[in-house]
């Protein structure tokens, strides 16, 4: 009867066979890193190769100390370790426990010598970076029409701006057509008027991303009057393109974040300004009331018709004053006039002619004040209360009177 084995069993026994070769576990092979990826558990999984074939290597964490520099695609290396069969897969591996570099690989060499010359070109320099606009409408994208990286661009677009353009130009992305395309793509949309430009495609070995590390691509990325973002293949996947582009992005899922903005941001940062702004507008209202409110009390104060009704309310008052004087001093007149005029009737003529005396003129109407003034014949005139005497004298007698008015007889005289 046959023997039959099972699937695991005879990958266990493959490995065996593997194991048991002292040839396998302590070996040599120099090839070329096409596919590079360092692990977060912090294995490292890469390929070398030939012009005929290929083999998968692994170098585990532990393992780590026997690598003195980054592994990375197209380097030359001699790989030394252990060739195993992993069981689950059925598949030989390398085991690698010591990596030494061999010299550069033949594509490592044409990128290396590549970016020296386009760096000396200026193709490279900041000075030539636009800025990626903030605000776009139009995202114009050169990339496969199938893949993860197109999906991935525009479902992170719509989510962050459900309304933002996309315009993609599918392009070849891998290949000996590949570069031509995507040149063509970005001049194409260059012309088309979008406002931002992602160039990329998702990860891969360095073969896979080579059209990316084209010259022909580099000069359309440069000459783009429009700003690329270059978003090819993955972190640690690092291009010509990267360093010519206006912007690189690690993933097409991050250039999509770079280029689209989240309109719920935007949202909330305008809500915050309107909050801002109604607070400066309302604080600067309450200010500027309280300077008109300041301004208004100082026009009144010195306003025209403020000074008017001032003035005329001094003068009111200086009337007043003036009125009063006027009236104290009229009073006071009033009162000596009073006086003067009671002392002006004792003295006057008149008052005298009533109390019985009289007054006596010459003929020349002039006052007759002694009797050495007439002789006897002169007519006189005899003024009294109530009309005049005319009178001729006839006789005169001069009388000596005292203080009393008492008189003595002097003598006659005719």
């Amino acid at each position: 009867m046959k023997e039959i084995y099972s699937v695991g069993a005879l990958n266990q026994y493959i490995k065996q066979l593997f194991v048991s070769d002292y040839g396998l576990n302590n070996i040599y092979v120099r090839g070329e890193v096409s596919y590079c990826k360092y692990h977060t558990s912090g294995h490292i999984y890469f390929t070398i190769k030939d012009k005929n074939s290929a083999l998968a290597c692994v170098m585990f964490a532990g393992n780590r100390g026997g690598l003195d520099f980054r592994l990375g695609e197209g380097q030359q290396v001699v790989v030394f370790g252990s060739v195993s069969v992993y069981e689950r897969d059925g598949k030989y591996q390398l085991y690698a426990r010591q990596i030494t570099q061999d010299g550069q690989g033949l594509l490592y060499q044409r990128f290396e010598a590549l970016k020296k010359r386009l760096d000396a070109m200026g193709y490279f320099s900041s000075e030539h970076k636009k800025q990626i606009p903030a605000y776009p409408n139009k995202i114009g994208i050169v990339t496969a029409k199938t893949g993860a990286a197109i999906q991935d661009i525009i479902n992170i677009s719509t989510r962050r701006n459900p309304f933002i353009q996309l315009v993609l130009y599918p392009a070849t992305v891998q290949g000996q057509d590949a570069a031509p395309t995507i040149a063509a793509g970005i001049r194409v949309l260059d012309a088309y008027g979008v406002d931002t430009i992602i160039v990329g495609r998702g990860g891969g070995s360095m073969e896979d991303l080579w059209a990316f590390n084209e010259e022909l691509v580099a000069d359309a990325i440069f000459k783009c009057r429009t700003p690329v973002i270059s978003a090819v293949g993955h972190e640690t996947d690092v291009t010509i393109a990267d360093f010519v582009a206006d912007l690189r992005a690690p993933t097409p899922s991050a250039a999509a974040e770079l280029a689209v903005p989240d309109v719920r941001e935007i949202l909330g940062r305008l809500s915050d300004y309107e909050d801002t702004l109604d607070q400066l507008l309302s604080s600067k209202v309450h200010l500027y009331r309280q300077y008109a409110e300041q301004y208004r009390l100082r026009l009144t104060h010195l306003s025209p018709q403020n000074r008017i009704r001032e003035q005329r309310m001094r003068l009111m008052d200086m009337e007043d004053q003036l009125n009063y004087h006027v009236e104290k001093v009229l009073t006071v007149k009033k009162h000596q006039r009073d006086l003067f005029m009671e002392r002006l009737a004792g003295l006057s003529p008149l008052a005298r002619l009533s109390g019985g005396y009289a007054f006596v003129t010459d003929a020349g109407k002039n006052l007759v004040r002694s009797v050495e003034h007439i002789k006897s014949g002169d007519i006189l005139t005899i003024s009294v209360t109530d009309g005049d005497i005319q009178a001729k004298v006839t006789e005169t007698k001069k009388v000596r009177r005292d203080a009393r008015g008492q008189g003595k007889n002097a003598g006659s005289s005719i």
